[in-house]
C-alpha cells in the first residue's frame, strides 16, 4: 500500500522546495510514526539529494537523551515536549509544523484468534480474558495505563500485565502461545505486520486517544527546514495517512 502511495505521490513533488545541498539531516522521532517516516524520508532523500538519518525513542527517552547535551537537527516529538523544549530555548516554537496523529490499537500475534473489541464492554472482557496484556512506556502505555484504572481492570490483571520500552513489546506479544493481547499505536502494529502483528482494530471511539506528532528544527541549515517544510506537503500527508497517521 505504501509503496503505491509514493509511486502516486512523486508527480505531485515538484513544489517549490528550497535547493538543498546534498548533505545529512540528523532526525530524533518518536517510533509511533515510523511507519510513514520512513517512506517520507525516501522521497525526501530522491527528491533532494539530502540524506536523513531517523534516530527512534519514546518520549521520555528523547527528552533524557536532549536532556543530555544531544542535538538532532530536527525533532518529532508529542506537543508537550516541543513546549518544554521552546520554553528552554532550544527550538523555536513557532517554527514547527503538525505530522499527524496516531489512535491507539489492539493487537495479538498473526492467526491468534481477535478478540471482541467493538464496544467498551467488549474490551473489557477481552482484557480480562486475555492470558497476557502487554504495553509499552511510551506516550501510548501512560494512556493504556490510565485506561485500565478507568475501566476498573488494573488491579485485577496486575499479575499478569508486562510492560516494555518502546517496540520491544513485539517480540514478546509475536513468540506468546496463548491469549495474549496488545496495546500500542495502530501505525506501529500496521508497521510490524512481517514480523508476526495483526491489528486486531483501534479502541473504541469513547475510549480512544490521540498522540500528535509535529516536526520542529533546531537547526536553521537550509535543508534541515526544508524537509521540516517537505513533512507538511500533501504528498506527505497522503503518505503518513496510508500508514495509520492521521
Amino acid at each position: 500500500m505504501l509503496k503505491q502511495v509514493l509511486v502516486l505521490a512523486l508527480p505531485v513533488l515538484s513544489i517549490a522546495l528550497s535547493s538543498a545541498l546534498a548533505g545529512e539531516v540528523r532526525v530524533m522521532s518518536g517510533q509511533a510514526i515510523e511507519a510513514g517516516l520512513v517512506v517520507v524520508v525516501d522521497t525526501f532523500r530522491k527528491q533532494t539529494g539530502t540524506d536523513v538519518k531517523i534516530a527512534y525513542a519514546t518520549t521520555p527517552q528523547m527528552r533524557e537523551r536532549l536532556a543530555a547535551g544531544e542535538t538532532p537537527d530536527v525533532v518529532i516529538a508529542p506537543p508537550a515536549l516541543l513546549d518544554e523544549l521552546t520554553k528552554a530555548g532550544k527550538i523555536d516554537g513557532t517554527a514547527g509544523v503538525p505530522v499527524g496523529r496516531v489512535g491507539v490499537g489492539v493487537a495479538v500475534r498473526k492467526g491468534a484468534p481477535k478478540p471482541d473489541i467493538s464496544t467498551v464492554d467488549a474490551l473489557k472482557r477481552a482484557i480480562l480474558d486475555a492470558d497476557w496484556v502487554i504495553y509499552n512506556r511510551a506516550s501510548s502505555g501512560l494512556y493504556v495505563e490510565t485506561l485500565m484504572q478507568r475501566l476498573g481492570v488494573a488491579d485485577q490483571i496486575q499479575a499478569k500485565t508486562r510492560r516494555y520500552a518502546g517496540t520491544d513489546m513485539v517480540d514478546p506479544l509475536v513468540n506468546g502461545s496463548g491469549k495474549e493481547i496488545g496495546f500500542m499505536p495502530v501505525a506501529e502494529i500496521v508497521h510490524f505486520r512481517d514480523r508476526g502483528m495483526e491489528l486486531v482494530g483501534p479502541l473504541p471511539a469513547e475510549v480512544q486517544s490521540y498522540t500528535s506528532y509535529s516536526a520542529a528544527p533546531l537547526s536553521k541549515a537550509q535543508a534541515v527546514l526544508d524537509f521540516v517544510a517537505f513533512l507538511a506537503t500533501p504528498a506527505a500527508k497522503q503518505i503518513f495517512h496510508a500508514a495509520g497517521i492521521e
